[in-house]
């Protein structure tokens, strides 16, 4: 039987033993069991980073969007005299932002994959019924025995399952469990900066050939200053998003996350073919529910809360079966 832990994992005890120390709780100290303690994720648990880097950039994206919604709407699309054309592309604009907001809301509230902290006792980790011989790391930082594939983010203060990178933009890390939403937020944002590129570039032909005083509700300059500003926005996200969606796709088919890239841990675990990997990334067979932000991931396992004996701290970051 496989063990549910892997030997080639990202050892960070050549640090020092000395930093162990300091870093994470003494071998002497007790913890108290909880639910945190013996499930890596709750459905009931809101999940929210306390950083305030990545707070301010989570606003700064929403307050972009909200300045995009403001120019679409009041500078271009109801000054407009074509009825039919500002109904059309103000509900589809509407429709991407939302999706895009909701979606960057998934991603930040969503834990990503959190592996409990101070699970690491001789007594949890008999429970695991390893064969003897094998290995099990601890990780120094969060005193949490690290799954197969889990890397330590020094923002979340937590070990994260197939963590693929820290994104400040949504204030939080990319894991197995919310790499969907995080898809989707950068999809739909690269679609809402390629729409209202589009609408911008209108918006100048039709004003080049009519009077600009009749164009838009505002004087001239303003209105050629705030269109330039959303075609910077939007050429701007455009571009980013577009490569992090690309990027997150090829992360997914080829099962590898970018963290594992960097590392050069290629090759150390049975990779799944791309459509599998899809389907697990975005939550069972394709369907409509692989766009929307709402649907959950309905092919993850649920981890039930079941007891983890309480004991004490191990000293050791390798931990060698049988325990001594």
């Amino acid at each position: 039987m496989k063990s549910p832990v892997h030997r080639c994992r990202d050892v960070e005890h050549g640090r020092g033993q000395g930093r162990a120390e300091t870093n994470c709780l003494q071998a002497e100290q007790r913890i108290p069991i909880s639910k945190d303690v013996i499930t890596s994720s709750s459905a009931s648990a809101m999940w929210f980073i306390r950083d305030i880097c990545g707070i301010v950039c989570a606003v700064i994206t929403w307050l972009l969007l909200l300045y995009a919604e403001f120019v679409v709407l009041f500078v271009m699309l109801l000054p407009s005299k074509n009825l039919m054309y500002s109904i059309v592309n103000g509900t589809l604009f509407n429709i991407l932002a939302f999706l895009a907001l909701a979606s960057h809301l998934r991603a930040m509230c969503t834990d990503p994959g959190a592996v409990p902290k101070g699970n690491a006792t001789k007594e949890y980790i008999e429970s695991l019924q390893l064969k003897p011989g094998q290995v099990v790391y601890k990780c120094p930082k969060c005193c949490s025995i690290k799954p197969d594939r889990a890397h330590h983010c020094s923002v979340c203060k937590r070990c994260i399952r197939k963590m693929d990178h820290h994104c400040p933009w949504v204030n939080n890390c990319v894991g197995e469990n919310n790499q969907k939403y995080f898809v989707l937020f950068t999809m739909y944002i690269a679609l809402v900066s390629f729409h209202a590129l589009l609408m911008v570039v209108f918006h100048f032909l039709y004003c080049f050939e009519d009077d600009w005083t009749k164009c838009s509700s505002f004087s001239p300059p303003a209105t050629v200053i705030l269109l330039i500003l959303l075609c910077f926005e939007g050429l701007l996200f455009l571009i980013f998003t577009s490569v992090m969606f690309g990027t997150q796709v090829h992360s997914i088919c080829t099962d590898e996350t970018g963290i594992e890239r960097l590392k050069g841990e290629t090759g150390k675990w049975g990779k799944l073919p791309c459509w599998e990997a899809m389907q697990m990334a975005f939550g069972g067979p394709f369907s409509l529910s692989w766009c929307s932000p709402f649907a959950g991931l309905s092919c993850k396992t649920v981890s039930e809360h079941v007891p983890v004996p309480q004991g004490e701290i191990i000293e050791e970051d390798v931990i060698e079966i049988p325990l001594n």
